[in-house]
């Protein structure tokens, strides 16, 4: 199972965030009025099984954008069986050409309520990316701000959680939620 979603904008400006620095008053942020870079939308793929994120930078959200993301998913997994991803509502991701080609290529689009972006699993990972990359930083341009993005990807991804103990989790998730009844001191339901 595979999560997408786009994350921004990205402009270049100084963004606030915590920091060493000597105890006295915070440097004040400049004011940018004009955003003379433009502004850029970051793509992320989450790979929910492998604990993966992968992500490219583009210049605006849009259906092409959105195809190339999900045909870069689906050479992923050559071997044919089919992907489930999960998207939200944006008009971008749900145009004639994307359904066409997911249902040629076997990828089934599994789009989040409306108001409950939540639900995808990719969320949870931008707060990570929004600390360690865009808080407390001042990019010279978009290039910059690119690389550092791909360098925390790659370090996250280095740095990702064994497959045994995302296993060992879901079970333990599955337990939970199995003896939910009996610990919150209600009477076993009797097997259907």
């Amino acid at each position: 199972m595979f999560a997408f979603d786009e994350f921004g904008p990205l402009v270049i400006r100084p963004q606030a965030g915590s920091g060493w620095a000597p105890k006295s008053h915070p440097r004040r942020l400049p004011a940018n009025y004009h955003k003379l870079h433009g502004v850029r939308q970051f793509h992320g793929c989450y790979s929910v099984g492998d604990d993966q994120l992968r992500g490219v930078v583009h210049r605006r959200k849009g259906a092409a954008n959105t195809l190339a993301a999900l045909t870069s998913i689906r050479r992923q997994r050559p071997d044919g069986a089919p992907i489930y991803v999960v998207l939200d509502n944006l008009s971008a991701h749900k145009g004639k050409t994307i359904r066409a080609w997911a249902a040629r290529n076997k990828v089934e689009l599994c789009f989040t309520p409306t108001y409950a972006s939540w639900a995808n699993p990719i969320e949870a990972q931008f707060g990570p990316l929004r600390t360690f990359v865009i808080a407390g930083s001042d990019h010279a341009n978009h290039p910059t701000l690119t690389r550092h993005l791909h360098h925390y990807l790659r370090w996250r991804n280095a740095n990702a959680r064994h497959p045994d103990v995302l296993a060992a989790q879901r079970r333990e998730r599955a337990r939970i939620r199995s003896e939910r009844q009996r610990r919150w001191g209600q009477p076993a339901t009797p097997a259907a």
